[in-house]
């Protein structure tokens, strides 16, 4: 019942990497194209920047709230997710911080290179504490 119950839940969260997938790569051009829209509807009065700010903020909102709201079943798989995205971040970070000649480019590859590695490492960190929960307690 258990693996039946484990297999249901990857199951889900294979849906919704695969939606959120498929999310990530038309919103660029969501944005850009509701940006220009509203650019136009406003008559000039919106700068499309303003309007894909907004939604940068709205994004953030809306994934505090789905992280939040994800069930521990769901938490390890979800950490291993983050952390391979994290990964592909420090690569993007390193070849930042390795390849411009801008200083600006290479203090936030810097940054991000920060930033990513703690998310890896507390990432890790948390799963080791939600699998040992699983463990059996010796006596």
């Amino acid at each position: 019942m258990a693996n039946e119950v484990m297999n249901r839940a990857l199951e889900g969260l294979d849906r919704a990497v695969e939606a959120v997938k498929q999310a990530a790569e038309q919103a660029p051009a969501v944005a850009d194209a509701a940006g220009k829209a509203v650019h136009g509807l406003s008559g000039g009065a919106i700068d499309p920047f303003v309007f894909q700010l907004a939604i940068f903020v709205l994004s953030i909102f809306v994934g505090y709230y789905v992280v939040w709201s994800v069930t521990p079943a769901l938490h390890t798989p979800l950490m291993a997710v983050t952390n391979a995205i994290s990964s592909v971040i420090v690569v993007g970070a390193l070849l930042a911080v390795g390849i411009s000649a801008s200083g600006i480019a290479t203090g936030f590859g810097f940054v991000a290179l920060v930033l990513a590695s703690v998310n890896i490492f507390g990432g890790f960190l948390v799963t080791q504490r939600m699998l040992a929960m699983y463990k059996k307690k010796e006596k």
